[in-house]
C-alpha cells in the first residue's frame, strides 16, 4: 500500500515548534584531510541498524570529494571513504573500494551491513565513464569481509542490485539535469525485517505515470531468490516534493519509521515554506499504510538563523543521527548574497540522538556532540 505524502500534511508544519538542530559554531576538520569535503554519511550497522563495533572500531562511510572551491562540484568526483570514530573525533582511512574499471563515474550515497564477518555495501552508482557529469542512477552492491584488522576488505565486483525495472518508477537515466529537479533512483538503504527475516532496499525514488512534475517518492524492493523485487513505493509526495532523499528505515519499539531527508526548494509551488529537515512516517507493519511523525512528517530542522547549516540527515537502529555541516555561518545572508565556498562546511556535523513515542519525535535532552 502507498501512503501519500500530502500538501495538507506539508501546510500543517511549524517550523517553529519543531525540533532544532543546535546552532553550528565550528566546522572541525580534525582527522580528516583539510584537501577534502565530507558529506553524506552512513555506518557499518549491525542488522539491527546500529552502528556496528567490529574488533573494538565504529566505522561510517560518508561521501568526499577532493575541494574545488566551488561545493557544488563535489558530486561529479564522489567517492565513498572509510571514516573511523573514535574518541577524538573522525578519522579518513580512505577509498573503500578499490580503484578499477566500472560501469559507473562515480559513488552516491547507500548503505551497509556486517554479520558473521562478513560485509555488504549498497550505494548509488552515478554517471556513465563514457560520458562524464551525467546524472544516471542506478543501485549497485558489493560484498566482502572483515580483516583481521576490523577493515573491511576482498570485495567482489560491484553489480547491479535491480536488474528487472517496474512501471512504479521512472528510471533516473537522464545525462542533463539541475540540482533538486532531477529524477532519483538511489540512496539504496538496507533493512530486514524481525517480523520475518526478509530484507528489503529503501531508496530515493520517482514516481512513474503521473502528472506532477513533484513526484518524489521512497522506494522499496524485497529479496527473493535470484536478487530483489521492485514493490510498489511505500510514500509518495506526488503533486508535493520532487525528492524524498535518504531515505531509510527504523524499527523501534514494535514499529516501524520510514524517514528522508528534503529541502525547501524541492517543494512544489505554495509549500516552499516547509524547512530543509529530517521528515518521516510510521506505520504497524512494514508496507504499511503509515501515518505522518508530529502530525506533519517534519522531525527536526535547523534554527530560523541558519537554515542552511546541516543536511542528509540518517538515523542509525539506536536513533543516533548523523549529518554534514552545509552551509553554516551565513547569519542571515543567502547563498546569493554570501560567497558559498567561504561558508561551505563539508564535515560530519555533531550526532544528535532522537526520542521517539509512537507518532512523536523530538531530540534528546542529552545529545551527542
Amino acid at each position: 500500500m502507498t501512503t501519500p505524502w500530502t500538501a495538507d500534511h506539508v501546510r500543517a508544519i511549524e517550523p517553529a515548534r519543531a525540533a532544532t538542530v543546535p546552532l553550528i559554531t565550528r566546522a572541525d576538520r580534525d582527522g580528516l584531510d583539510p584537501q577534502r569535503v565530507y558529506w553524506d554519511m552512513w555506518p557499518i550497522a549491525a542488522p539491527d541498524g546500529r552502528p556496528a563495533s567490529i574488533a573494538g572500531r565504529e566505522l561510517w562511510m560518508a561521501l568526499t570529494a577532493p575541494h574545488r572551491g566551488d561545493p557544488s562540484l563535489r558530486h561529479f568526483e564522489a567517492k565513498i571513504h572509510l571514516l573511523e570514530r573514535t574518541a577524538s573525533g573522525w578519522q579518513d582511512l580512505g577509498p573503500v573500494l578499490p580503484d578499477a574499471p566500472a560501469p559507473y563515474e562515480r559513488e552516491w550515497a547507500g548503505s551497509c551491513v556486517t554479520e558473521n564477518g562478513r560485509v555488504s555495501l549498497y550505494f548509488t552508482a552515478a554517471g556513465v565513464p563514457e560520458r562524464p557529469g551525467g546524472y544516471q542512477q542506478r543501485l549497485f552492491e558489493t560484498h566482502g569481509h572483515i580483516g583481521e584488522d576490523g577493515l573491511p576488505t576482498g570485495w567482489t565486483t560491484p553489480a547491479p542490485s535491480i536488474m528487472r525495472f517496474s512501471p512504479h518508477y521512472m528510471l533516473a537515466d537522464a545525462h542533463l539535469g539541475e540540482p533538486g529537479k532531477i529524477k532519483a533512483f538511489r540512496d539504496p538503504a538496507w533493512f530486514r525485517d524481525p517480523a520475518d527475516g526478509t530484507e528489503y532496499l529503501l531508496f530515493t525514488a520517482s514516481r512513474a505515470g503521473v502528472e506532477s512534475d513533484f513526484n518524489g517518492a521512497v522506494g522499496i524492493a524485497r529479496k527473493v531468490a535470484g536478487g530483489w523485487e521492485l514493490l510498489p513505493p511505500l510514500i509518495e509526495a506526488v503533486g508535493v516534493n520532487n525528492e524524498l532523499e535518504r531515505a531509510h528505515m527504523v524499527f523501534h519499539q514494535g514499529r516501524y519509521y520510514v524517514l528522508w531527508v528534503t529541502q525547501g526548494a524541492t517543494f512544489a509551488p505554495g509549500l516552499r515554506l516547509a524547512p530543509n529537515g529530517l521528515y518521516g512516517m510510521v506505520a504497524d507493519s512494514l508496507l504499511g499504510s503509515y501515518q505522518p511523525l508530529n502530525g506533519s512528517g517534519l522531525v527536526l530542522c535547523n534554527p530560523a538563523c541558519e537554515p542552511l547549516q546541516t543536511y542528509s540527515w540518517f538515523v542509525t537502529g539506536d536513533l543516533q543521527v548523523s549529518a554534514f555541516i552545509d552551509f553554516w555561518g551565513m547569519a542571515g545572508s543567502d547563498l546569493e548574497a554570501a560567497p558559498s565556498a567561504d561558508h561551505f562546511g563539508g564535515v560530519p556535523a555533531p550526532l544528535l540522538r532522537l526520542e521517539i513515542d509512537n507518532a512523536s519525535c523530538r531530540l534528546a535532552e542529552h545529545i551527542t556532540i
